[in-house]
C-alpha cells in the first residue's frame, strides 16, 4: 500500500520533507518511524489524514502521515 509521509522541523534533517512509502498491510506509523531511523522519543506528534493518531494505529492505503517533533518555545 502507498502512504504519503510528511516530516516537519528537525525531523527533516538528512531526510526528505515529503515522500511516498510502500508499506505492507497492517503497517503503523511506528513502522515508518523505525524505517526512517527516527528515535521514537523525537516523534512526538503523529497526524493521519488531518487527525491526531497514536503510533500503533493501523494505516490504510493512501493515508497521509505527518510526523512532528516535540514543540517548544514561548
Amino acid at each position: 500500500m502507498q502512504i504519503k509521509v510528511k516530516l516537519f522541523a528537525t525531523l527533516r534533517e538528512n531526510r526528505e520533507k515529503e515522500m511516498m512509502m510502500d508499506l505492507t498491510q497492517g503497517a503503523t506509523p511506528k513502522d515508518i518511524i523505525e524505517r526512517l531511523n527516527i528515535p521514537k522519543e523525537e516523534a512526538a506528534i503523529i497526524i493521519i489524514n488531518g487527525r491526531n493518531a497514536k503510533p500503533d494505529r493501523v494505516l490504510e492505503d493512501n493515508d497521509v502521515v505527518a510526523i512532528f517533533p516535540a514543540v517548544g518555545g514561548g
